[in-house]
């Protein structure tokens, strides 16, 4: 299969927190197919990208690289690479949407994260102007602007804020109801604790929606 882009998230492996959220959004990211969402219209736009938390954002891959050999040095670096464990996750409210956050320090994750971005950046095609203005969000700190240039996304290394989204935005009448019916629906399902033993490299299909290509397991 063709895909446009890559990212490396992190995915659920197979079971039942896998399934919560498939079934959440609609999408199930790693069988790339289709259901009917639990959480309706609020899970569009979030849906077609799956069930994941962003380890390093989605990229086009730099001329004349391959993405056989992308997997093959994806799974080389992320075996160097330690497990983290993380006390859980909970539902919390960012800004205008839904999303499962960590319980607990993540000061772990956060360092898994940044050396992924940076090992990892030079299969990255540096965006262009016009992808770069797309990007930008009005009130962007100095930081995430430098990110953006940089990495070509805001949201990493000291911006970094590990989620896994689970709505679009929301405004506040219905916020609430969403809220309790995405805790009801993850409740039984959430771990605790939350041990990433793997990441998973996914692409961008012609669709739009994103698949799982492969998991990367981390060392040990």
């Amino acid at each position: 299969m063709n895909f446009t882009r890559y990212a490396i998230y992190y995915t659920a492996p197979p079971g039942e927190f896998a399934h919560a959220g498939a079934t959440w959004l609609g999408w199930d990211i790693a069988t790339g197919l289709a259901c009917d969402p639990v959480a309706g219209p609020a899970a569009e736009r979030p849906g077609k990208y799956g069930f994941h938390g962003t380890i390093k954002p989605p990229f086009a891959l730099a001329d004349g690289m391959a993405p056989g050999k992308l997997q093959e040095d994806a799974r080389a670096f992320c075996a160097r690479l330690p497990p983290v464990r993380l006390q859980g996750l909970h539902i919390s409210v960012l800004g205008r949407f839904l999303a499962l956050t960590p319980v607990g320090p993540t000061d772990a994750l956060a360092a898994l994260a940044a050396d992924v971005v940076r090992g990892l950046d030079p299969w990255r095609k540096p965006p262009t102007e016009a992808e770069l203005d797309k990007r930008r969000r009005p009130g962007m700190s100095a930081v995430q602007e430098q990110n953006l240039t940089r990495w070509g996304y805001p949201y990493v290394l000291d911006a970094f804020r590990f989620h896994m989204t689970l709505t679009g935005l929301l405004d506040a009448a219905g916020r609430q109801t969403l809220q309790d019916q995405a805790t009801a629906h993850f409740r039984p399902a959430l771990p605790a604790p939350l041990v990433i033993t793997d990441l998973s490299l996914c692409g961008e299909r012609e669709d739009g929606r994103f698949q799982e290509i492969c998991r990367l397991p981390l060392a040990g």
